[in-house]
């Protein structure tokens, strides 16, 4: 990648490391549509490789693989998984490799804004088109693969993978694959050009390097081939020396318990079990943000367990299970700890610290919809500064709090989620839907009227339907608006009304939300309902679709449609 994305490139330099790299036996190529300095150099990589195997005699013989769905406008790497993108970018791939057969086409990343199965049935059409050889997905997780597997035949994944990455370890996406017999290539092995000078400070690699007469880094690769039946790392050199040494590694014999220590301490494709006893446990609770993990821990932290949580203690989520290795060292028994842990790997650490304690893990997994998410959050926001933050404000709050976030984050959350499952090491996985207690001292009702409802015909009516004696609340979203361009129509509300009518608006600019204020997000009638002592569950909303009313199922109003 690196010998056309960098600055000062030399591509004398990358024809004579790629000459030495098929000197020395390698047939697996790597590149990308999209490796080039920016937009307009897009297959550079491509017909840099095609130039420098013809140069060398190994066009025939190389196997290569590409990627597509990925976009580089100034620069920037933002992933476009569109159909039509994905068939443009293989074309052009064929184009720029001249004839080069793909041996291996992959979808370079997941678009966000495309359905993740569109991008798939993509890549299953060049294979019916018969454009490629074979077709995979990259830097995916393990439901990501899964999903990929019902819609195209997967024969590859490429994920970031080494000593200094095991997430895909951690999240049984090595163990999936070597069950399933596909190919993990493993990309940035010795962790990218700013960390590969750490592997020699790594113990495990530092000494068997010293006794197998290799480098770290090449240990490091071996360790990597040994994983699974079909690893194949691409190191990425940028100098001749540097592709002779990734060549070597796969001729590295190590002892077997050279092998069983380097799994043991780096890491295996299977998770190592520990011999369990039945005197403790230790409870996960999960869920997104705001799911409504910090009730369901009362619980426990009432039956005795010790509580270890993110929010209190601060640092990462990792750090935690260091602090279940001290709870356990010290002798506790029964820990809970309430985090989001929306990740296999994030959850691997807690599994495996109790393992090696010799006790079991149990899983809550907290499965709340988004909507009631967003609720508990705001909810949550009203409790402690008893206002909805600003977006600077959010944002300030989101650096030093995991739990305080703006609803982009938050939905964020959402998409990122891997459902547990009993696979990962758990005892018994338990899956609780959501159910919203009852509003503790507050009986009044209330009336939340969406602005748009006054422009249409029967909002009269609708309002004669709800409570008219009720405090009533105006909201709506106007980029930049004031307050005052909601006069007329509370002058118009307060006519049919007996109740107090109020008032409220998010100014905040269009694109992603980033405030709690703008509808249909629930925080204007919830801090309203707050201010008024009112229970959200007794209000009417009236609103003119589903936006409205699926914001009126969040808050358990009732639901009137203008």
């Amino acid at each position: 990648m690196r010998m056309s994305t960098d600055s000062e490139r030399d591509e004398a330099l990358a024809h004579a490391t790629i000459a030495a790299a098929v000197d020395s036996g390698i047939t697996v190529f790597d590149t990308a549509h999209a490796y080039g300095r920016d937009g307009t150099e897009l297959g550079h990589n491509e017909r840099l490789l095609t130039s420098a195997l013809r140069a060398s005699g190994a066009h025939t013989r190389a196997r290569i693989v590409t990627k597509g769905g990925m976009t580089r406008p100034a620069g920037a790497w933002i992933p476009d998984g569109r159909g039509k993108s994905i068939l443009a970018d293989c074309e052009a791939s064929r184009e720029a490799l001249d004839g080069l057969p793909i041996d291996l086409y992959l979808l370079h990343a997941p678009d966000p804004r495309t359905p993740w199965r569109t991008s798939v049935r993509a890549l299953a059409r060049l294979l019916d088109e018969r454009l490629v050889r074979h077709v995979g997905v990259s830097n995916v997780n393990r439901p990501q693969l899964e999903e990929a597997l019902e819609l195209a035949p997967i024969t590859a994944v490429e994920v970031a993978l080494g000593p200094l990455d095991d997430r895909p370890l951690r999240a049984g996406l090595v163990e999936r694959c070597a069950d399933l017999g596909i190919a993990v290539i493993a990309h940035s092995p010795l962790g990218g050009p700013r960390r590969a000078r750490s592997l020699a400070r790594r113990e495990p690699l530092a000494d068997v390097a010293r006794t197998c007469a290799a480098t770290p880094a090449e240990v490091a690769l071996a360790w990597l081939l040994d994983l699974a039946p079909v690893v194949i790392p691409i190191p990425g050199a940028r100098r001749p020396d540097t592709a002779r040494s990734a060549a070597r590694a796969a001729t590295l014999e190590l002892a077997t318990e050279v092998r069983e220590d380097l799994r043991h301490r780096l890491g295996s494709s299977r998770p190592l079990a520990g011999v369990r006893r039945s005197d403790g446990e230790v409870v996960l609770i999960m869920g997104v943000a705001g799911a409504g993990k910090s009730r369901a821990t009362e619980e426990y932290v009432a039956r005795g367990y010790v509580r270890l949580n993110r929010d209190e203690r601060g640092g990462a989520l990792r750090d935690l299970a260091h602090a279940l290795d001290d709870e356990l060292s010290r002798g506790a028994r029964r820990v809970v700890l309430d985090n989001t842990y929306l990740t296999r790997a994030s959850r691997s650490y807690v599994i495996e610290t109790a393992s090696r304690h010799g006790i079991t893990t149990r899983r809550l997994w907290l499965d709340t919809p988004l909507a009631d998410a967003q609720v508990n959050l705001v909810e949550r926001l009203l409790d402690e500064f008893d206002a909805l933050p600003t977006p600077e404000e959010l944002r300030r709050l989101a650096r030093n709090r995991s739990g305080l976030l703006a609803p982009t984050s938050q939905m964020r959350t959402v998409r990122e989620l891997e459902p547990p499952s009993a696979d990962e090491g758990f005892t018994h996985v338990e899956r609780i839907k959501f159910t919203r207690a009852a509003s503790r001292g507050r009986a009044r009702p209330g009336v939340f009227i969406a602005a748009a409802a006054l422009a249409r015909e029967g909002w009269e009516q609708a309002i004669a339907k709800g409570n008219p004696e009720a405090p009533h609340l105006l909201f709506h979203w106007s980029p930049d608006g004031t307050l005052e361009a909601l006069d007329d129509a509370v002058a118009d509300l307060e006519r049919c009304t007996a109740g107090p009518v109020e008032r409220a608006l998010c100014p905040h600019p269009a694109g992603p939300p980033i405030c709690w204020c703008r509808p249909p997000l629930p925080g204007l009638p919830l801090a309203f309902a707050r201010a008024h002592d009112l229970d959200p569950a007794r209000s009417v909303l009236i609103g003119t679709g589903p936006a409205h009313r699926n914001l009126a199922a969040a808050l358990g109003a009732h639901y009137l449609p203008v």
